[in-house]
């Protein structure tokens, strides 16, 4: 696919600020704080594009600016601090992709999957991951070699239903929900992925609180549209258009109510704000490079805010 295709949008235009606006829905009451939570994350420091495992990193090889990209995370990191506890995991010379934490794994209260790649290049993270949860006393549930999974990059958690949405099809494998299922003692409702744009789940599915869902319908298969549809009702869906799909908008991050994301729409913000959520842009142009974005770039850690290390 044409690299146009993928970055055509401008990112660094659609920054929103922070600031109250003079807009009725504005006035929404606050949801209730919900308690703070742990989200994982890991300095740029030797992030690059140095391989293609992605369609987004088709002509990117070498092309990612460090400087801009560490600001980038770093403002990111300075918003979502504000709201949650924030956890490291160090940086390793030769892992660029390291950054995105939140292919870590998968962690619910104490038990902790830890990913087991598809792509050969990011194998090397596992050992470090699993050493990051173990130090940190989670119990680390067996994975079977065979079964590719990438964590909460294709599984997340829906905190209002209880479930396990789990994508499949590009990077984990069809028998990861049935799994999930039998570690975790969640319904995990399993999603086919069938563009190869929206190679993780979480780049084109965010469950929200309350029970919301932003996603984007055309990166699923008939089956799991319908899937979707079954469990969440129509009031509670948000659906997005390509141009923020391709923004990323779905891979955002949901703290206490307000969803940070790479770019949002004038439609999006506003269907978002009349959802009770608050919109918050961080544009992160330099990661859109290698396929990710706010999401990507965090591990929330549901439960065990007394667990980790807060270091942020």
């Amino acid at each position: 696919m044409p690299e146009k295709s993928l970055t055509s949008f401008d990112a660094e235009a659609a920054v929103l600020s922070d600031a109250p606006r003079s807009d009725a829905r504005e006035a929404t009451p606050p949801r209730p704080a919900p308690p703070r939570r742990a989200i994982l994350m890991c300095a740029p420091d030797h992030f690059g594009i140095d391989y293609i495992i992605n369609p987004w990193m088709e002509n990117q090889i070498g092309q990612a600016a460090l400087p801009r990209a560490k600001a980038q995370w770093e403002n990111l990191r300075g918003k979502l601090a504000a709201h949650s506890e924030i956890a490291f995991v160090a940086p390793t010379p030769g892992l660029p992709d390291m950054v995105f934490t939140a292919n870590a794994g998968l962690a619910i209260g104490d038990t902790a999957v830890v990913s087991r790649f598809n792509a050969k290049e990011r194998r090397p993270e596992e050992r470090l991951f699993c050493e990051w949860f173990e130090a940190q006393g989670y119990s680390i549930a067996p994975w079977p070699e065979n079964v590719p999974f990438e964590g909460a990059g294709d599984a997340l958690l829906d905190h209002a239903r209880g479930i396990v949405w789990c994508g499949y099809g590009w990077r984990s494998g069809e028998e990861a929900p049935k799994h999930l299922e039998r570690i975790f003692g969640r319904r995990a409702v399993a999603l086919r992925l069938i563009d190869p744009r929206f190679y993780h789940l979480d780049t084109c599915f965010c469950p929200l609180s309350g029970g919301w869902l932003m996603y984007y319908p055309d990166a699923f298969d008939i089956a799991s549209r319908e899937a979707i549809r079954a469990i969440a009702p129509v009031e509670k869906r948000i659906e997005v258009g390509e141009k923020d799909a391709l923004s990323f908008a779905c891979n955002a991050v949901e703290v206490a109510g307000r969803v940070f994301l790479n770019a949002c729409s004038e439609d999006l913000r506003s269907r978002l704000l009349d959802a009770g959520f608050t919109p918050v842009v961080t544009p992160l142009s330099e990661f859109m490079k290698a396929g990710g974005a706010a999401k990507c770039l965090t591990l929330q850690l549901p439960g065990a805010a007394s667990k980790v290390i807060p270091r942020g």
